[in-house]
């Protein structure tokens, strides 16, 4: 075993370079969407940009703290994380706060805490443990039920607190399996399941049932092979059918009126600009305002007149695009990239399969809240109310994404030293 001198050995300054970066267009974004001349200190803690400087520097501490640690840690106690994180979950239901329709977070005088952000670093370290304890044979159907499992438990616990955005982000971890060996079959099942749900929003169902049964008709004709699993193609086409018309129910029962209403003005069907469809639409104004270059730092009419709403966290990216313009909201995405592509690379060479595990976890989530929160604000996705990490305002966020990102640096650090 190689000992190490110091808690910065063999850590990947890369990454940590990209994380300053965005932590830094983050506060200086918050700080233009949140600007008022009569409070112009960084650390006026009446304003979001004096808090989320705070949250900055306490971030430090985290990040120190976890590097001080032995790596070993996190590989021992991962159950004991996961089980303490959904305690959480379930605590903020019953003693949480209610926000904005979502009691999702834990109140204390000023300060408040919203367990589901630390609950993505807890249920990925879960899903590493777990898969890395077995001989990973996901076309048992044993092994796929318990990862399933492990990601389920806190979407349930989330969508009880009526926060839909944030449950659905723990959906990104099932493709960690699919690395880890699980049969894409199961992922083209569930881009199949999403257009069908699309299109019962939009289309005729008795229209998509002809449909159905002509490309069953069709598989049938076509594939020899396949005519003697009849019984499989009719089961398939049946299941087709079943989800086609239980989306009316799904939709009008399950999805909160907000939801269903952005939905519908993504989908086209409304138009509400001043409704539903407001946010979407004065974001577009702003991102388009800024042209190529940008209106300059503090100079977005768009910005410092308050038109696009929950601008410094959810729609942080339209400062960008109005202030910074195409050159601007170019880099923020080219550092996310780039350090997506940085965290597939470290997962790659790592020795412990617990850290390879966890370090496709952490890109995936990483890569959802990124592709989500860009795509909202500029139309291409229903507004779900997720921050872009380390750059949208909140303390929770901020720690979360921090945590999650710097206990993969500290498996990749120790690398020579887990098996």
């Amino acid at each position: 075993m190689r000992q190490r001198t110091s808690i910065l050995q063999n850590i990947d300054w890369v990454t940590i370079f990209l994380y300053l970066l965005l932590v830094l267009i983050g506060w200086v974004n918050i700080y233009a969407a949140e600007y008022n001349i009569a409070h112009t200190s960084i650390f006026d803690k009446d304003m979001n940009y004096g808090k989320q400087m705070v949250w900055i520097l306490t971030s430090v501490f985290l990040i120190m703290l976890i590097l001080i640690i032995d790596a070993k840690f996190f590989t021992t106690f991962s159950w004991v994380i996961y089980i303490l994180v959904m305690g959480m979950l379930i605590g903020v239901l019953l003693f949480g706060r209610e926000i904005a329709g979502s009691k999702s977070w834990f109140q204390v005088g000023s300060f408040s805490l919203q367990p589901s952000e630390f609950a993505k670093f807890a249920t990925a370290l879960a899903l590493a443990k777990f898969i890395s304890k077995i001989n990973t044979d996901f076309t048992k159907l044993s092994s796929r039920i318990t990862a399933g499992g492990i990601i389920f438990v806190p979407i349930v616990l989330i969508l009880l607190q009526h926060d839909t955005g944030s449950a659905l982000v723990f959906i990104a971890l099932v493709l960690v399996l699919f690395r880890e060996g699980m049969s894409g079959t199961f992922l083209f099942i569930g881009l199949i399941a999403i257009v069908l749900f699309l299109l019962a929003l939009l289309v005729n169902k008795f229209i998509i049932l002809v449909v159905l049964v002509f490309n069953a008709a069709l598989v049938f004709y076509m594939f020899k092979k396949l005519r003697k699993k009849w019984i499989w193609i009719a089961g398939v086409f049946l299941i087709a059918s079943a989800w086609v018309f239980s989306v009316d129910y799904a939709f009008e029962n399950i999805l909160e009126t907000h939801q269903k209403k952005r939905i519908n003005v993504l989908l086209g069907i409304e138009k509400d600009i001043r409704g539903a469809g407001y946010n979407v639409h004065q974001s577009k104004i702003a991102i388009g305002s800024g042209g190529f270059s940008g209106k300059g730092f503090l100079q977005g009419t768009q910005t410092k007149y308050n038109f696009v709403p929950e601008q410094s966290t959810d729609f942080i990216f339209c400062t960008v695009g109005e202030e910074w313009g195409f050159v601007g909201s170019f880099v923020v995405i080219v550092l996310f990239v780039g350090l997506l592509a940085r965290l597939v690379i470290l997962a790659e060479r790592q020795r412990s399969k617990f850290s390879r595990v966890y370090g496709y976890g952490v890109a995936s989530i990483l890569f959802f809240h990124f592709a989500i929160n860009i795509g909202m604000t500029i139309g291409l996705f229903p507004v779900i109310g997720i921050p872009l990490p380390f750059i949208s305002y909140g303390g929770s966020s901020l720690w979360g994404f921090t945590i999650l990102l710097f206990v993969f640096l500290k498996q990749d650090s120790a690398r020579l030293e887990l098996l």
